[in-house]
């Protein structure tokens, strides 16, 4: 699944081909794409003629500003899951089977969302009503890792007297907004801290050391343009390049890149963890 550098990557990448893109057709091919509203159709309606005024991104949700003039028409939300992209097309060219939304401009260029395991969804939000009204998920949301509030100060009280491990703690989204899997493993060998920890006994220098080397891991794969490991791909179809930088994730059985202690793979909460048993502790 798109973790946050993949989902900023396409953030960025909508920011710049479609910033000022005005929709002049849009056709939905999979009703289940559409989370609200409920009829397909009304989705349609509500895009049709509205122009793209930029882009931001809350975790893994993406939301795209909306105007009709030079009024306000809206928010246009995006979550792409396990396997959705989106692709720019300046050509007429078929659809494949898993396209599920296709957006045109004026001009005939389109903007098309391909969704393999079609767990992507997408809503629009009307004026004046609060975005998290509509896309419920977005109230769940810790701070975002950039941000100022997510500090060791944070984190202690948050996680203050845990038994779960820090490794389980990184994926709540209700902690901090956007980590996942990948992220969280790197961050760990970072910071020196095993998965398995548990998250209340992380004093609070190791947990300032924890923040500090997941926003480094986090800005290295932004600057990658994501990671080959998933099933992300940008606006041309290219995936990232942190893969070949990433020292522990599906890195099990191979020597560590610090010390040569083979790393280990282990299930941890339903999920693969990777972590060098000499440099985490």
């Amino acid at each position: 699944m798109p973790e946050l550098p993949e989902v900023e990557t396409v953030r960025r990448g909508l920011q710049r081909q479609t910033t000022g893109f005005t929709v002049g057709r849009v056709q939905v091919l999979r009703q289940r794409a559409i989370a609200s509203p409920v009829e397909p159709g009304a989705f349609e309606a509500a895009l049709l003629h509205c122009r793209l005024a930029g882009w931001q991104r809350r975790g893994k949700y993406l939301l795209g500003e909306l105007l009709q003039g030079a009024q306000p028409a809206g928010w246009w939300g995006v979550h792409l899951r396990m396997t959705g992209q989106f692709l720019w097309l300046s050509d007429d060219r078929p659809a494949c089977s898993h396209t599920r939304v296709r957006i045109w401009n004026r001009g005939g260029e389109e903007l098309r969302f391909v969704d393999t395991r079609s767990f992507g969804q997408m809503w629009w939000v009307p004026v004046g009503v609060p975005v998290e009204q509509v896309i419920t998920g977005l109230q769940r949301l810790g701070p975002e890792p950039f941000s100022a509030g997510f500090n060791a100060n944070y984190l202690r009280q948050r996680l203050r007297g845990s038994r779960r491990p820090i490794k389980a703690a990184l994926l709540d989204q209700a902690l901090v907004a956007g980590v996942g899997n990948i992220y969280a493993d790197e961050a760990l060998f970072a910071a020196g801290i095993r998965p398995h920890t548990a998250s209340g006994t992380v004093g609070l220098a190791r947990l300032e050391r924890l923040r500090q080397a997941l926003v480094e891991v986090l800005d290295t794969s932004i600057g990658a343009g994501g990671t080959t490991f998933s099933d992300f791909r940008d606006l041309t179809g290219t995936n990232g390049n942190y893969g070949g930088q990433a020292l522990v994730y599906r890195r099990g059985g191979q020597p560590c890149r610090t010390c040569g202690t083979s790393i280990r793979r282990e299930k941890l909460g339903g999920r693969s963890s990777h972590w060098c048993p000499r440099c985490q502790h």
